[in-house]
């Protein structure tokens, strides 16, 4: 976009990459001169966390806060009952009442990191307006406004079609409630903003519709680039599984290392999305070469992690870090795989500890990564898959290696 925004917030998602795009620039430009105003970002709780794949958003909402507004985290209660089809191959599996609201409760935890709910934001759930709908009173007010034709558009629903893969009645309902939750929003909350990943477009401009419609309210929409790294690969996943954000489920440490991994080329570009260093920063560690790139990485690794974990564990996973790479040892926070006697009975094969460690999704990636030389244990190299390791050996940590970067401990509790 060639527009030159005059608000703090629209200036900061510009400068630092997050625009991809906006329903109408320059009358949001205008709103948002106005401190206080109030935007949302919403979240299924799909999972007991978030992974850095929505990290993103989550930074839009803090800085949303940090230029004088009012962000709403909108804990999707009710859509997860339906389930987001967007860009999905298949149908999302139903989950239960129970297992949403243990959910939401593992997604809370990592919020208040972000933005601090006593100073005007708010964190809120859809399932307060969705559970108590009536079924016909919702077709006749809501479903009206809606028209198949248009719905069948949207690049989301259409690539599903394309290709010939079933899409429910129920998981095209759930555009209708999303435009919904936005009416209600700004009914409850005079809430003016959408924003979302750009995957979103379709359900956001819904929703900006609806509430023109119904409560003739002005309201906007603003989406941020779908990342990739610069060689092609989904933001949220890594070689081990998703990168998820709660400490439970992944520790600071292999956080730490996740960014410390970061490719070259998208140095400059994480440290601008993903921390709040100021711009020209940003652009002297990301124009760094050769070696000198790894300061780079450890300042992104060590923001990120400070503004998720905080200080203390950021330099925690830091030390450790040095520890393994510059010194050749073990360090104090190395994710560790704690086996009962029972577990290793009269011994367990390299393969299952490789696996269970973390180190490899399945037996086979752990006997190819044998196989490639690229499996370690206690900086030895591993050339049979069928070592078999007895509770001798574990009576002292092993340490398990996958290629140069990735690593575990394994012990007998």
């Amino acid at each position: 976009m060639t527009y030159t925004p005059r608000s703090d917030f629209l200036h900061v998602m510009q400068s630092r990459g997050f625009l991809a795009d906006c329903t109408d620039m320059q009358s949001l430009d205008e709103m948002l001169l106005t401190p206080g105003q109030t935007a949302y970002i919403g979240f299924d709780a799909t999972a007991k966390s978030l992974h850095v794949g929505s990290l993103i958003q989550i930074m839009m909402l803090r800085w949303f806060q940090q230029t004088g507004h009012k962000p709403i985290t909108l804990m999707g209660g009710g859509t997860t009952k339906v389930g987001d089809p967007s860009f999905r191959a298949d149908e999302r599996p139903l989950l239960g009442p129970e297992q949403i609201d243990a959910n939401i409760a593992g997604i809370k935890e990592v919020f208040s990191a972000y933005i601090d709910y006593d100073a005007g934001a708010m964190m809120l759930n859809n399932a307060e307006w969705l559970d108590d709908l009536n079924y016909l009173d919702f077709l006749r007010d809501i479903g009206r406004h809606f028209s198949i034709n248009r719905m069948l558009s949207f690049e989301s629903v259409k690539s599903r079609l394309d290709r010939e893969q079933s899409l429910s009645f129920l998981e095209f309902n759930y555009m209708i409630l999303q435009a919904y939750d936005f009416m209600e929003l700004n009914r409850r909350y005079g809430c003016i903003l959408q924003m979302g990943g750009s995957d979103q477009w379709g359900n956001i401009v819904n929703g900006i519709d609806l509430t023109r419609r119904v409560i003739q309210k002005e309201v906007f929409g603003l989406t941020s680039p779908l990342l990739e790294t610069s060689d092609g690969k989904k933001m949220g996943k890594s070689q081990s599984g998703a990168v998820w954000l709660n400490a439970e489920m992944l520790s600071p440490y292999e956080f730490w290392q996740f960014w410390r991994n970061t490719t070259d080329a998208d140095v400059g570009r994480f440290l601008k999305l993903y921390t709040e260093l100021p711009l020209d920063e940003c652009d002297r560690l990301g124009a760094l070469e050769g070696s000198e790139i790894n300061e780079g990485k450890a300042t992104l690794a060590t923001e990120i992690t400070t503004l998720l974990h905080g200080a203390d564990a950021a330099a925690a996973a830091a030390a450790t870090a040095r520890e393994v790479f510059e010194k050749g040892g073990v360090g104090d926070d190395l994710p560790t795989l704690t086996l009962s006697a029972e577990d290793v009975g009269d011994g367990i094969s390299i393969v299952q500890l490789i696996v269970k460690s973390g180190l490899a999704g399945s037996g086979k990636e752990a006997k190819r990564l044998i196989a490639e030389g690229g499996a370690k244990m206690n900086d030895a190299p591993l050339t049979e898959a069928g070592t078999m390791i007895d509770a001798l050996t574990l009576s002292e940590p092993i340490k398990l290696s996958a290629g140069k970067k990735r690593h575990a401990l394994v012990q007998i509790g």
